[in-house]
């Protein structure tokens, strides 16, 4: 099977039917209206495939409802479920934008070669996403600018810096 990318993760059953409270973890939630078959990858790794029957938004998160799962007792077992497509299928970005996927675990060294760490995850904050880029003894807060994250080669996963004075200390 080929890799899948998560686009909202279930939160709680809703209702009698079998709806689902979702979060949202795409930035395409028009992306849903084209949707017919998803795939559900459970805690423990077990992945199933879904039919959505209906879908909707309400109060920024989206409610699912799959075929199959009519009651509040067969959609709890969907609960913390990532609803997933497969990156085929991925929204298609212009060439200087990323996935958070495609940036997390790429190596992160300045442009003179010195390594920082890996990037352990992105945090969006409603402006500029900030890298979260670990080693073994420290975190460091990079801004995903292109003033700073100079080169960005997901296929190799490298992100070179050229790190502002002061970045870089703690």
């Amino acid at each position: 099977m080929e890799d899948l990318v998560a686009i909202a993760k279930i939160v709680k059953a809703r209702g009698l039917r079998g709806e689902l409270v979702s979060d949202i973890l795409t930035d395409f939630p028009e992306r849903f209206d084209d949707l017919e078959k998803v795939f559900a990858v459970c805690e423990g790794g077990k992945t199933s495939e879904l039919k959505i029957e209906k879908f909707w938004f309400q109060k920024g998160r989206v409610i699912l409802k799959f075929a199959g799962f009519d009651s509040i007792e067969a959609a709890e077992t969907l609960r913390n479920c990532e609803i997933c497509v497969p990156e085929s299928e991925a929204v298609t970005l212009e060439e200087d934008e990323f996935f958070d996927w495609e940036l997390e675990d790429c190596a992160v060294e300045t442009i003179e070669g010195e390594k920082i760490g890996t990037v352990r995850e992105v945090m969006r904050t409603g402006g500029t996403e900030i890298l979260i880029v670990a080693n073994t003894e420290k975190e460091f807060l990079i801004p995903f600018a292109e003033t700073i994250c100079t080169e960005v080669d997901v296929e190799n996963k490298l992100i070179r810096i050229d790190a502002p004075e002061g970045l870089l200390d703690f």
